[in-house]
């Protein structure tokens, strides 16, 4: 009787530190399936870029800016740009002598005019400011004029001989077009997928 109460005794200890064992066990499991869920909403939030998180993989289209001569068709450049993307073109107005700045934005595959910043008056300059569009004076006393959002098919600059005309793309740093294509030559810009 005593060895079948020793057993009895025995086997009901060893159930009950399997029980706490087990118990331990899935707690410890639980805290863990807590915290990879707790951490993968961090991340999606943090990476999220509609919660002003980073974007981990750009899904926009590639495609690259292409500067070519505009008569031949010769190839001087290519730069990779993203729908969303934008490049601007500067150079001193021949007419007015002072500088000017187109800025482009890629979207749906195009080129659209965004806006245009100058700084005087002059033959070439945009004199009225149609529908849809505005003019605001910067602080350095320039007029921006922007609202145009105006697909431009065939995009053509002359690259000035007296003044430069400068690319910048995304804000980036200064292309000299004079140095890439030569003075005088006509510049096409095209956005290719």
């Amino acid at each position: 009787m005593f060895r079948s109460i020793r057993v009895l005794r025995s086997t009901m200890l060893n159930r009950a530190l399997r029980s706490a064992d087990s118990f331990k066990h899935n707690k410890i499991w639980k805290a863990a399936a807590i915290s990879v869920f707790i951490l993968a909403v961090a991340a999606a939030i943090f990476i999220n870029p509609a919660y002003g998180g980073i974007v981990v993989n750009d899904i926009r289209p590639e495609g690259e800016l292409v500067l070519s001569d505009g008569r031949t068709g010769a190839e001087y450049a290519r730069y990779p740009m993203r729908d969303g993307d934008t490049f601007s073109v500067g150079f001193i107005h021949s007419v007015n002598k002072s500088p000017l700045t187109d800025f482009y934005e890629v979207r749906d595959g195009s080129i659209f005019v965004e806006k245009t910043i100058y700084y005087g008056f002059g033959a070439g300059v945009q004199t009225e400011i149609e529908e849809g569009q505005t003019l605001e004076y910067g602080e350095d006393g320039s007029m921006i004029v922007s609202g145009f959002d105006k697909e431009i098919p065939d995009l053509l600059y002359i690259v000035g001989t007296v003044s430069d005309h400068t690319l910048r793309i995304n804000g980036g740093e200064e292309i000299s077009l004079r140095d890439l294509c030569g003075r005088n030559a006509l510049v096409r810009f095209q956005y290719v997928t």
